[in-house]
């Protein structure tokens, strides 16, 4: 028997099967399985879903309140639910567990690239090339500063201003379709609830996922998107730190400044001001857990850790020196990871205040 053929692996957040506990996993995606590992390292799996009969649902709407949730149920009928940390990590995992399910089930090999000549079907919607289009800083949907509920939101817009922006770039012929457009959008993760009725509309307290209206406010999923109250001096300083443009973000494992432990964490790097903010992958973006000011810093590749033990970390490591002489310890999942985490870090701590 030939060996299964590796596609993808990566960090992805898992639900346990016995208890309601989301957790980081190692996760590997083959051609006729998907194992799951709870540490890198680890030498065997903590657990194996196959994909022959397995039926993907995706978006999953199981849980309201976590977004980029996919769910995978094996002829059992036992539900396996993960959840990426970016929409970008999302679809790419997403594409690749089609394509396997589907080679598995025409008896096919799964092949990287389609050799079929793409056909323009004018019925169907892409999605992400839309997306793009609404990003787009000149003629995009315009992200705004806006005032609510005793906060200010910020790089966000109203679920009416989606509607006009499809309807004007004629991509939807009447306000009906273009709300279908839109749902669909937040359905998929590009789009994020930011206020109270957007939120409770999105947990299907109502009855349309995204509401057409001029207060109820959405935001790009990978944009500079944050919350404020009215507040002190300081915390305003404070949130001057995510105003930055998001350049890279993904999970890289960290080590703990007092135990030394190593622990996977979510980054999300902006520039302008220059910042990196690390979080619990299992909890979202409401609160980083810390924030590393990149101005003037030095990053560079290393071969050890001083005080790691050889169990806890192998290889791919980088550091961050902050100009306060703090010292971060950081683990990449591959060599090409590293050095494209360490080229982007260079560029933000030369370039952002």
């Amino acid at each position: 028997k030939m060996e299964p053929k590796q596609i993808r692996e990566g960090y992805l957040v898992k639900k346990g099967t016995v208890f309601n506990s989301w957790k980081v996993m190692w996760v590997v995606l083959s051609d006729d399985g998907i194992e799951f590992y709870k540490k890198k390292s680890d030498s065997s799996p903590k657990g194996m879903i196959p994909l022959k009969g397995a039926s993907f649902i995706n978006p999953c709407q199981d849980f309201g309140k976590r977004m980029l949730v996919f769910k995978l149920s094996t002829p059992k009928k036992q539900d396996h639910y993960f959840q990426a940390t970016h929409l970008e990590e999302k679809e790419a995992w997403v594409k690749d567990i089609k394509r396997a399910i589907t080679c598995l089930e025409g008896g096919k090999k799964f092949a990287r690239k389609s050799t079929r000549r793409s056909i323009r079907l004018p019925e169907t919607v892409n999605l992400g090339e839309l997306y793009v289009l609404m990003k787009d800083q000149e003629s995009g949907v315009k992200e705004l500063k806006l005032e609510k509920e005793k906060r200010v939101f910020n790089h966000c817009f109203t679920g009416s201003t989606v509607i006009d922006w499809l309807l004007s770039n004629n991509k939807a012929r009447n306000r009906q379709e273009g709300l279908m457009l839109a749902t669909a959008l937040l359905n998929e993760g590009y789009l994020q609830p930011a206020g109270e009725l957007s939120k409770m509309a999105a947990e299907g307290v109502v009855e349309c996922t995204l509401l057409d209206q001029p207060d109820a406010l959405y935001y790009f999923a990978d944009s500079g998107f944050f919350c404020e109250g009215y507040s002190s001096d300081e915390d305003v300083v404070l949130k001057e730190e995510f105003r930055g443009t998001v350049i890279k973000q993904g999970c890289l494992l960290k080590q703990g400044h007092r135990r030394k432990n190593w622990k996977v964490r979510k980054f999300i790097l902006r520039d302008d001001p220059a910042y990196i903010h690390y979080y619990d992958p299992t909890k979202g973006e409401e609160e980083p857990l810390g924030s590393i000011h990149l101005r003037g810093s030095v990053v560079t590749a290393v071969e050890y850790v001083p005080d790691a033990k050889k169990y806890d970390v192998d290889g791919n490591l980088f550091e961050i020196i902050t100009s306060d002489e703090t010292h971060y310890f950081l683990q990449a999942a591959t060599s090409e990871e590293r050095k494209d985490w360490i080229q982007a870090i260079q560029t933000v701590s030369k370039t952002g205040k």
